[in-house]
């Protein structure tokens, strides 16, 4: 067989690449042939033209599978709701203490709505509670089962001596609610001062619709719904304003010099309950209290005695006041210049309906009542146990 002959070279370079195309050429194959299957299943679709989308408005379906949906975004924290817990009551005491000082609470607590009607809402009125004390509320737990479970129907303040230092523990509606206090001695004008300042915190709450002024020694002897519906339902305020003989001793030219004339000057009990106009009045008053009352050059004690009755007068406050206190003293069996004193062993159900009864026939709202008081004073200290005990049956009526 004759050899084939060589082709010519024309040159070393040339007879170096032939082997290598051919080289390349031959792995080239092998791959396309090893990978057939990457061909056929992955590159194929992609090289196929895209399929026309149908004419009409629906979407093509996603061959993909479908995204989680997103997490729901949290609700905001509901906002805290009312309730008798410690932290509630805590919450609330915020506002019995304020850096104003009397003028400026007086100025503010004047303030008055100049729109007559109330909110749609509407405003549930309360009763306020002005304790005028010299330390802590003796008779405090007695109070805590009386207000027990009608939050938000009462508010509560405390005028002691800057002194104290003393608090109810966390759980009582007494904690916290200590206002802004000086000192008080017992015939002196600054305790006509104190029963301003309590006024006008408690009128800083425009759903304080009643205020009623107790002391150390004041107890209630409704239950409170009774008590409650007693107050707000009357269309008086309950300040004794009368014009007697022992009253008459105390006024003096310096008042008639100053438009305040022997006829209108008035005398009763300190323990007030009034509605809010005639608190807005007691506590807003520049033409008597501070020229004339508080003046003291008239030389007189006991004004307390004197000045809310007084002005009552001058403002001709007329039928709009029940002329009697609906705070019980026994005067029958006074103790020198004070009533008597209770002591335990004058506690009975007897004595309650006694007091509520007052000194004979009242009237309330024009009618002849049942209740002519619906708080009582002087209860010792001691006779808290004796109370608690029979607090069931005193608070029964409510």
């Amino acid at each position: 067989m004759k050899k084939p002959t060589p082709a010519p070279r024309s040159g070393s370079g040339r007879v170096a690449v032939v082997p290598m195309l051919l080289v390349f050429c031959l792995a080239y194959v092998l791959g396309l042939v090893s990978n057939a299957t990457f061909l056929n299943n992955i590159l194929s679709p992609l090289l196929m033209p895209a399929p026309r989308l149908p004419a009409t408005t629906e979407a093509v379906p996603c061959i993909l599978p479908p995204l989680p949906p997103p997490e729901p975004t949290p609700p905001p924290p509901p906002p805290p709701t009312p309730s008798s817990s410690p932290e509630r009551r805590r919450m609330e005491s915020d506002g019995a203490m304020h850096n104003m000082n009397d003028e400026e609470l007086l100025w503010r607590a004047s303030m008055v709505p100049r729109i007559t009607s109330t909110p749609k809402h509407g405003i549930v009125p309360k009763v306020a509670f002005l304790f005028l004390v010299r330390g802590d509320v003796p008779l405090r737990p007695l109070w805590d089962k009386f207000f027990e479970g009608h939050e938000g129907l009462y508010s509560i303040y405390v005028h002691t001596s800057p002194d104290y230092t003393g608090s109810p523990p966390p759980d009582s509606p007494f904690y916290g609610r200590i206002i802004p206090s000086q000192r008080t001695s017992w015939g002196n004008i600054n305790l006509m001062d104190a029963e301003r300042r309590l006024l006008g915190n408690a009128l800083l709450d425009v759903a304080n619709a009643r205020f009623a002024l107790l002391s150390e020694s004041c107890i209630p002897i409704l239950g409170f719904p009774a008590l409650y519906a007693y107050l707000t339902g009357a269309n008086t305020s309950f300040v004794d304003s009368f014009d007697r003989r022992d009253g008459r001793a105390r006024h003096r030219q310096f008042f008639a010099d100053r438009n305040i004339s022997l006829a209108q000057w008035r005398k009763g009990a300190q323990w007030f309950e009034m509605d809010r106009a005639l608190a807005l009045e007691v506590a807003s008053d520049e033409t008597y209290y501070g020229p004339v009352f508080r003046n003291g050059k008239h030389g007189v004690r006991n004004l307390e005695e004197h000045y809310p009755m007084t002005l009552a007068s001058l403002l001709g406050w007329g039928a709009r006041n029940a002329n009697r206190t609906v705070t019980y003293s026994d005067w029958r069996h006074p103790v020198g210049q004070h009533p008597k004193t209770h002591n335990s062993s004058d506690v009975t159900v007897e004595l309650f309906q006694e007091m509520r009864r007052g000194y004979g026939d009242c009237y309330y709202n024009g009618v002849v009542a049942e209740v002519c008081a619906v708080f009582a004073r002087k209860f010792k200290p001691e006779a808290l146990h004796a109370l608690l005990d029979l607090a069931p049956k005193l608070f029964a009526s409510g």
